[in-house]
């Protein structure tokens, strides 16, 4: 007679299902590092390029930034994924499910940066605006050579913490169907009837991500060293 030990070995981690489905859920990897990669590199840009619009100080804009970002740090990114991917269709727009992924993450990651980047910017004294503008610099180049590598530097260690949590919500995907780790696990999940796909999905994930979160440490060791 099996005993729990055995049960749980052959319900989490059945060899032969294993070899079975391993190659299905691994093509995952690649749809997974690329709406990882595509989120961080649009929502990082799109929220430093709504922080330096918003120090213009021109209200209109800095209120439809507000409201743009308060908007999408509110909605839930699940919420926001299934409002796009069936909600536009009904007004004649149909977007891939994997744009919808894409640019759903990329919105939630921008308002988040936007925030921080703005906090860094507001963290600069005045001083050294008044100071730098005061040798001819115009508003522009103070701000980009004086303000926003200061700004930056300030924003890595919580951008980088926000960056992986939020990027780490591509397994919301599987909700529409996006073939990556997640999806594709589920679905040997329910084929097999054994669990044994989704703990290769876990490995999988910590395989995807590990890299990121050693580098998101190594930045905030470099900042930190930069200011001592």
């Amino acid at each position: 007679m099996p005993s729990d030990w055995d049960r749980f070995l052959a319900t989490f981690f059945d060899p032969e299902i294993a070899a079975r489905y391993f190659p299905a859920i691994l093509g995952g990897v690649a749809v997974t590092v690329l709406i990882g990669i595509a989120v961080i590199v649009t929502g990082i840009t799109a929220g430093l390029g709504l922080a330096v619009l918003r120090s213009l100080g021109k209200r209109p804009l800095t209120f439809a930034i507000i409201v743009f970002v308060d908007i999408f740090r509110a909605l839930p990114p699940l919420v926001l994924i299934l409002l796009i991917y069936f909600g536009l269709p009904n007004i004649g727009i149909v977007l891939p499910n994997f744009i919808v992924l894409w640019l759903s993450l990329a919105a939630v990651l921008a308002a988040f940066a936007e925030e921080v980047f703005w906090a860094g910017i507001t963290s600069v004294p005045s001083g050294q605006w008044m100071a730098a503008r005061s040798t001819g610099l115009t508003f522009g180049q103070t701000l980009g050579s004086v303000v926003l590598p200061q700004a930056v530097r300030l924003a890595i260690p919580p951008l980088t913490n926000k960056t992986i949590s939020i990027t780490k919500n591509t397994a919301l995907g599987s909700a529409i169907g996006v073939s990556e780790i997640l999806g594709r696990s589920m679905s040997a999940q329910a084929f097999s009837g054994n669990a044994t796909p989704l703990m290769i999905g876990a490995a999988l994930y910590i395989v995807v991500f590990f890299p990121l979160v050693v580098a998101s440490r190594w930045l905030e060791r470099r900042y930190g060293w930069r200011r001592a």
